[in-house]
């Protein structure tokens, strides 16, 4: 696969990165079940749930994803499916139009070129209908167990305020997950991830990021964004990931 550092990434800064692993470190404490919170029991099903993600949340996708892959157990069942059923039960997820043809597009891929079966390698899946880097770095990661940086919209926004990229790179999420791949053993890249993404979900939030109340508060350059009186911030944690 494609490795998330690249030749070209500069060798950050020690301090920067003894600064990242601590805040990894500390993160891990605070949220020991952190995991990928899309439900799936084999990568067919992570797949799909994946790109089903897109511009909504995990609980709406695991919400209709028991329905789907109820009628479409597999990548041959999907393939074969009638597009309009497809639309009614993914309907809820929203843009189901398009993730209807993209998700019947990759398992028609998949049996075509695969065997039915979903690729553990960045540029097969990448090759996939509908399928980015980010979304093949997600099964590629809890799937397989193979390393990778998933830069998501919270992943990307946790990782500017806290400066562990220069704005320039904050633009790019190759060039992000290229330049954080570079802070942190290849091993720890995707539970990195789960820890940066279950943060930006309960307490870092976009609008208003509980300072007062996070575990990292003394490592964040962009400390004081969010209200920083503990009471008023603790109002704003979440036990979990936006509905």
């Amino acid at each position: 696969m494609t490795p998330a550092t690249s030749p070209e990434t500069p060798r950050p800064a020690t301090s920067l990165v003894r600064r990242a692993r601590k805040i990894n470190r500390v993160l891990a404490e605070t949220y020991p079940d952190a995991r990928c919170e899309l439900d799936f029991e084999d990568p067919f099903q992570l797949l799909v749930a994946t790109v089903l993600s897109a511009q909504t949340t995990d609980r709406r996708v695991n919400a209709i994803t028991p329905a789907l892959f109820a009628a479409y157990p597999d990548a041959t069942a999907l393939a074969g499916a009638e597009r309009t059923a497809v639309e009614e039960i993914i309907r809820p997820t929203g843009f189901f139009r398009a993730k209807t043809e993209s998700i019947l597009g990759l398992s028609s891929a998949l049996v075509e070129r695969f065997d039915g079966e979903v690729p553990g390698r960045l540029p097969d899946l990448v090759s996939l209908p509908g399928v980015g880097r980010k979304t093949a770095n997600v099964v590629l990661g809890n799937a397989f167990g193979v390393p990778g940086i998933t830069a998501d919209t919270h992943f990307m926004r946790l990782v500017r305020r806290w400066e562990w990229v220069d704005e320039a790179t904050s633009k790019d999420p190759v060039k992000t997950e290229h330049a954080v791949g570079a802070l942190f053993p290849r091993r720890d890249w995707t539970m990195l991830c789960h820890h940066v993404i279950w943060h930006g979900r309960r307490r870092c939030h976009a609008r208003k990021p509980a300072c007062g109340a996070c575990p990292v508060a003394q490592w964040c350059p962009s400390y004081g964004t969010g209200p920083t009186d503990p009471e008023v911030a603790e109002a704003l944690v979440t036990t979990q990931g936006p509905a």
